[in-house]
């Protein structure tokens, strides 16, 4: 199974606030999405991390509570760089560690950034892209999702679960501009 999450910011109190996270402090955020990620990713699992897994101030006592976590998450770890993964984050022991992968599941090409995109490979064949980076401010549009822990719940999440969010989601604005001619929704671009 695969899956996907971004910007848990394990370790770091300012996010809290600044994000509305429903967490009195950062022990009880740690804990949370720890535990939501023990119950879902199993030992044979891939796990995506889009970015920003901890704070890159962090300093050696909250490095030490990271690494932890780190170790407790079940299955095989993937980064994707965001802006806070410093060297630090980079040596806990991923899997892989990328600024950008495409990987495909089930024949569907799927794109890996913390960034969003406007458009990206395989775009106009029924690719999708997952994100994170912008936390709660924006979910994304038909066919680029953020899968960020502050809208999905604090949870890692399947492919199926992104693709169920992106039909709810609005085509981007920008769509024409940069695919001209291609439908979201089309016989192309089907999110199935």
């Amino acid at each position: 199974m695969q899956w996907f999450t971004a910007d848990c910011h394990f370790g770091h109190f300012n996010v809290i606030p600044s994000c509305g996270r429903p967490f009195s402090d950062v022990a009880e955020m740690n804990a949370h999405m720890l535990d939501a990620c023990v119950a879902r990713v199993l030992s044979g699992d891939d796990l995506w991390v889009l970015g920003d897994f901890a704070i890159a101030k962090t300093a050696d006592g909250g490095r030490d509570v990271v690494r932890d976590i780190f170790r407790r998450i079940p299955g095989k770890k993937h980064l994707i760089l965001g802006n806070h993964d410093l060297p630090w984050v980079k040596e806990l022991g991923w899997e892989s560690i990328d600024d950008f992968k495409e990987i495909k599941i089930d024949g569907r090409r799927v794109s890996l950034s913390h960034y969003p995109m406007l458009t990206f490979p395989g775009a106009r064949h029924g690719a999708i892209q997952m994100f994170g980076h912008v936390h709660q401010n924006w979910r994304g549009s038909r066919n680029s999702v953020n899968v960020g822990v502050d809208v999905f719940d604090f949870r890692p999440v399947t492919l199926s679960e992104v693709l169920d969010r992106a039909k709810l989601l609005p085509v981007n604005a920008h769509w024409d501009e940069v695919e001209p001619g291609v439908t979201v929704d089309g016989p192309t671009i089907s999110l199935g």
